[in-house]
């Protein structure tokens, strides 16, 4: 059977979305996107935890094809495209489109704890960039989200920060994505997988795939949404009755 998102219409994106950051602009992305923001990121493996044990990933090979599966096929191009639409949608103030892009951000999430890590950062993410960078428009989309009941997904919540910061698409789709791996990496050493000089060689070796994610996320039809990562969410259902357990994911 041929695969039907291949023949979807291409989006074009404008200039303004390729553009390159400014030294202010820069300095936000790497605020928001540095390990050391408030939102919890070192506590989530997505899964690799329970690769780890079973030995399925066990040396930097199997981390780098690991972390790039999801990059490429998983919840990194799943995030990738709820980041766009949010960040098309909140650059005109669209509650609505907003809305749709989080809710679908959340609801393709195939197991509790990765429903689990993308809300618990995404709530943090904007609850910190409203206290320390104030906007009008995420105060309103937050109050709406309070008012249903409703989550935040993180690549949503990343998507209208940038977006209300000017921030270009394509560098928030960068920095978005670099810090996903850079944090399966820190997970990969914290569980012994590999050591620090392995783990920026993988992240080096992942710079062209982040690059092609992000060019394929500019251009890809919001029709051809999803993922294709069975042996990772497999791995995330059996991580919620692991015995012995360093991450929440």
């Amino acid at each position: 059977m041929p695969d039907l998102r291949n023949t979807m219409p291409m989006m074009k994106a404008t200039k303004a979305e390729t553009q390159r950051l400014s030294e202010g602009q820069l300095y936000r992305v790497l605020t928001w996107f540095s390990p050391g923001f408030p939102i919890g990121a070192f506590s989530y493996s997505h899964g690799l935890e329970t690769a780890a044990a079973s030995g399925a990933v066990h040396d930097r090979e199997t981390l780098q094809r690991w972390i790039a599966a999801i990059l490429t096929h998983g919840a990194g191009r799943m995030d990738a495209d709820t980041l766009r639409d949010a960040h098309r949608a909140a650059a005109v103030q669209n509650l609505e489109a907003l809305t749709t892009a989080n809710r679908r951000g959340l609801a393709f999430r195939a197991t509790s704890e990765m429903v689990l890590e993308t809300a618990a950062q995404g709530a943090a993410f904007v609850q910190t960039c409203r206290a320390a960078w104030p906007d009008h428009f995420l105060d309103r989309w937050a109050e709406m989200l309070e008012e249903a009941g409703e989550g935040v997904c993180h690549s949503a919540a990343a998507g209208a920060v940038t977006a209300r910061a000017d921030i270009p698409l394509g560098g928030a789709l960068t920095a978005y994505l670099q810090a996903m791996a850079a944090n399966l990496v820190s997970a990969g050493l914290r569980l012994g997988i590999v050591g620090q000089t392995d783990g920026q060689r993988i992240l080096a070796a992942l710079e062209p795939v982040v690059g092609t994610a992000v060019g394929s996320a500019l251009t890809r039809s919001p029709a051809a949404f999803g993922g294709a990562t069975l042996a990772i969410e497999l791995a995330s259902m059996a991580h919620e009755t692991q015995y012995s357990r360093l991450f929440r994911s």
